[in-house]
């Protein structure tokens, strides 16, 4: 075969490999995909948060785990698909946003993330639970993307965003409330329902119930914690990596791909280079992303392994919860 021959067989090869792909992820992929669909389609109608109802829905549907045409697909939506849905948050960030916030603001940030983190831990061992979970329930549903996975990584996962779901619910109520009753001006209120509530849907539902105002800052606070995913997750990926053994360390890599990205996506929306439109459309085609991950990770959860958990990993996250409000509270108010 000659050079000609190799060039014109090699396109064919290619495009057999994508369509078997293709045909092997597309039953899992459409199955999440559908789900992702369904609960937006009755949060944006009715109400209620599309997170949760992708995970419920999805748990419904445990049993398409069964069929082996299924799983690939949904295994290619829990992991690949909810890695990029974290990579394109970064078109929501600008570096002038979080610089706007002034120094007091960063370091309250800093310091709730990194304390939540370590209580989480610290809950986590006292509690008789794993490390991945502390630190899991500590920063939520992205930082699983590179947890070690074990038999119980899909069920902590759901357990997470049940739990945070839930609080965040919760929080988006109360503490508009509660920041009125400690005297909070506007912007206080903006950095601590930033600061301390998990979900953006529900931080965004409570800064603006409050003002426009409010909202913004809100909403940027919230952005500027999930920009600090970056360290978190370098550091949670080199402690984990180290731990395992050395055939397996050289498949995990030292910064994962789509942190990268995260953060090529944050320097580029910070120079204005990319019309409006398609930084919006990016924002929200990550919010699609996580969806469709959360619904596939749903299926993969059955309810009966849920409901074994017990009481522990409640009270972490209930505790957490406590715990990040107080510390945020403090601090504005000294």
């Amino acid at each position: 075969m000659n050079n000609k021959d190799i060039l014109y067989v090699s396109p064919i090869r290619i495009h057999r490999k994508i369509l078997i792909f293709m045909q092997t992820i597309a039953p899992g992929l459409v199955v999440s995909l559908a789900i992702a669909m369904a609960s937006a389609f009755i949060a944006d109608n009715y109400g209620g948060p599309t997170l949760l109802y992708a995970l419920l829905f999805g748990m419904s549907c445990h049993f398409l785990v069964e069929n082996g045409r299924c799983l690939p697909g949904i295994e290619f939506a829990s992991r690949t698909v909810l890695r990029a849905g974290v990579a394109l948050l970064g078109a929501r960030i600008t570096l002038e946003q979080i610089g706007a916030l002034g120094l007091k603001t960063m370091l309250i940030a800093i310091i709730a993330v990194a304390a939540t983190i370590c209580v989480g831990w610290i809950s986590a061992r006292l509690l008789g639970q794993s490390a991945d979970l502390g630190i899991l329930t500590g920063c939520a549903v992205a930082i699983s993307a590179v947890l070690p996975k074990h038999e119980n990584s899909e069920r902590n996962t759901l357990l997470t965003v049940v739990g945070v779901t839930g609080l965040s619910t919760i929080a988006m109520i109360s503490y508009p409330i509660l920041s009125k009753l400690f005297g909070l001006d506007s912007e206080q209120t903006g950095i601590f329902l930033g600061g301390t509530i998990h979900d953006v849907a529900q931080v965004v539902g409570a800064g603006y119930m409050i003002s426009p105002a409010t909202g913004d800052i809100a909403t940027v606070v919230k952005l500027l914690r999930v920009a600090m995913l970056v360290p978190v997750v370098i550091v949670v990926t080199w402690l984990f990596r180290a731990r395992q053994a050395p055939e397996q360390r050289q498949k995990i890599p030292m910064v994962p791909s789509f942190l990268l990205a995260f953060v090529v996506l944050v320097i580029i929306n910070s120079t204005n280079m990319l019309p409006h439109a398609i930084t919006e459309g990016m924002g929200q085609l990550s919010r699609s992303c996580l969806i469709v991950a959360i619904a596939a990770l749903g299926i993969k959860t059955s309810l009966r392994k849920l409901t074994q958990v017990g009481w522990r990993p409640i009270i972490m996250l209930v505790g957490e919860t406590i715990f990040l409000a107080a510390l945020v509270l403090l601090c504005l108010l000294n």
